[in-house]
């Protein structure tokens, strides 16, 4: 490998503060990488991407549970508890092997990059402006000539995929990051800032990457993106005409696939104010996009959701879902919701859960308001904080309330027939974990699939979290 000079403005800590050289440790022999990925689907998406390009630079990606030559941890920084994670799994890999390079990138490492650079054993901390130059900054990190903090300003310069991921490991879906950063700036996140302004992929990049997957056996691609339906926005304004995430779906379902087993788009979290009209009618007339929605929820009460500085009322919620189950009942629904927000009274939480019964919300992905340094709702007085104990009895109060509409949901379906998709051995011996279409969990006799591909099965009875059901 050849040294590569790159200039770097380093924050948070003296340019004298390098790397140290590691030469006895790493040979001109295949080398090993663990990575470890914290968080959300674009991490995942970036961590296999960043995988991929030392696979290209002499290095052999292993287990990060196994001993390696460098250990790669992408961190997440959207709660409190996900900063200690992060700490906890940075530890762990400085244990495995105390010899072995460490960097620490992702959005824990952009937000505070000097308490990742002060855990002993990190040798760089990369901001997520420069998580996917990994492989050109290697040999000078080999060297020790790298500053150990290397995190720069994202309003300058992001990290955008400007290669083709062949597949992933250990996954039978794959995702496509569209988009990268948040112009949105909610009250309680800090992603906005850890990620960086809203910047949407080329489409004819994204079209490349979904045909490779497909050609490499992928039958279901998951399309993320940090804000994932201001897709376009940013296109629009640099080549002066509309191109939004329906336009872009639309491209990728006219892309050419095997008649006999068509690939499926999943779309990651939507937040309501961008289901269209016209995204609600190529939903519908389309069987490919799968009818499962992860709705970025947060509230169900108006006021709070001002209060969040969320870009809708709790009425338009009603009204975008509403039409939406007019021409897809079926559609299964999960959502991101936040109970204690600051100032949420009793009854503004029963809002919320009055909004999971009407809209049908049948898996609640239920968080307790945690306070971030760094954003305005962590400034709000204490008198107005809810109490921690009664954020914890709200978020169990609203997982309980969902298990009803979850029961239905699964009762209804007895008898029906689904497409499913084999995902992994199931505790239950014979069986394989699959999900359906609309993601529910679903076993099926293990000699009756084939991974990789997309099976119909008729459900036969409800067994507590799963459906049971037989191949056709």
């Amino acid at each position: 490998m050849s040294n590569i000079e790159i200039k770097v403005e380093q924050i948070g800590k003296p340019l004298e503060s390098v790397s140290t050289p590691r030469q006895s440790v790493l040979t001109s022999e295949t080398k090993r990488v663990g990575i470890t990925t914290l968080g959300c689907k674009v991490n995942t998406y970036e961590s296999e991407l960043i995988g991929e390009t030392l696979k290209t630079e002499n290095w052999a990606v292993v287990p990060n549970t196994q001993a390696a030559d460098l250990y790669l941890i992408n961190t997440c920084t959207v709660t409190r508890e996900a900063d200690r994670q992060a700490r906890q799994e940075v530890r762990k890999a400085v244990k495995r092997n105390p010899d072995a390079l460490v960097v620490v990138t992702g959005c824990y490492a952009q937000m505070d990059p000097d308490a990742c650079a002060a855990i002993p054993g990190v040798d760089l901390v990369l901001g997520n402006d420069r998580k996917l130059d990994m492989h050109r900054l290697l040999p000078q990190l080999e060297q020790g000539d790298l500053p150990k903090v290397m995190v720069g300003d994202l309003d300058q310069h992001v990290s955008l995929p400007d290669q083709l991921l062949a597949g992933y490991e250990a996954h039978t879906r794959a995702f496509v990051q569209i988009q990268q950063g948040c112009d949105q700036g909610c009250t309680f996140c800090i992603i906005h800032v850890a990620r960086g302004p809203s910047r949407s992929l080329a489409p004819s990049l994204i079209k490349r990457q979904v045909q490779r997957l497909v050609l490499n056996g992928y039958p279901e691609i998951v399309i993320c993106g940090v804000d994932l339906g201001s897709y376009g926005e940013d296109l629009a304004q640099e080549n002066g005409k509309t191109f939004d995430l329906t336009d872009l779906l639309e491209e990728l379902l006219a892309l050419e696939c095997d008649q006999q087993n068509p690939f499926r788009i999943r779309l990651s979290s939507l937040d309501p104010h961008h289901i269209s009209d016209r995204l609600i009618r190529l939903w519908a007339k389309e069987p490919r996009i799968c009818p499962h929605m992860h709705l970025s929820l947060q509230s169900g009460n108006t006021l709070i959701l001002k209060r969040m500085k969320r870009r809708y009322s709790a009425e338009q919620v009603r009204e975008r879902i509403g039409k939406l189950r007019e021409v897809m009942p079926e559609l299964v629904i999960s959502a991101d919701v936040m109970v204690g927000f600051p100032t949420e009274t009793e009854e503004q939480y029963l809002d919320t859960e009055q909004m999971l019964r009407d809209i049908k919300v049948a898996f609640p992905h239920t968080f307790s308001y945690s306070e971030r340094e760094g954003t305005p709702a962590a400034r709000i007085p204490n008198l107005k904080q809810v109490p921690v104990a009664e954020r914890k009895e709200r978020n169990l109060r609203l997982r309980t309330a969902a298990e009803p509409i979850q029961n239905a949901i699964r009762q209804a379906s007895v008898g029906k027939t689904a497409w499913v998709l084999p995902e992994k051995n199931a505790k239950r011996e014979g069986y394989m974990l699959c999900r359906a279409e609309d993601y529910l969990a679903v076993l099926v006799p293990q000699q009756q699939l084939e991974l990789g591909r997309w099976h119909q099965v008729k459900y036969d009875r409800v067994d507590g979290d799963f459906l049971l059901a037989n191949s056709l």
